[in-house]
């Protein structure tokens, strides 16, 4: 959970379907996609923007097997890591692959909400 106080932009809270760190003002949990919210989905889905987005794909050589593990880290903008998780470990065997899909989903911050540094 954030340091952010409740009600600000960048608040956090835990969805009570998959127990995942969400935005407080997520009406749709981005984890599990169970909804939270019925206030207003279709105005924050019409505000929603996807400023990064990255794929990618990785094959398995004839000669053998390997292991990965997929690790999504969040720098600020002093090169400091602020946030690092596991998303997935697995292992490719020859004639196999695996596509990953990396994104981030945006929406603008509600006016009148203060921005705090955290």
């Amino acid at each position: 959970m954030s340091a952010v106080r409740p009600g600000t932009a960048g608040a956090t809270r835990t969805c009570p379907h998959c127990k995942a760190t969400i935005l407080e003002s997520s009406s749709v949990c981005p984890a599990c996609r169970g909804h939270l919210k019925f206030d207003a989905p279709a105005i924050e889905a019409a505000q929603r923007f996807v400023p990064l987005k990255v794929e990618g794909t990785i094959n398995a050589q004839d000669d053998g097997a390997f292991e990965y593990t997929m690790v999504v880290v969040i720098r600020n903008e002093r090169g400091e890591e602020i946030g690092r998780h596991v998303a997935g470990v697995g292992a490719v065997f020859p004639g196999e692959s695996r596509s990953f899909d990396v994104s981030v989903e945006a929406v603008p911050a509600h006016p009148g909400k203060r921005r705090l540094k955290h």
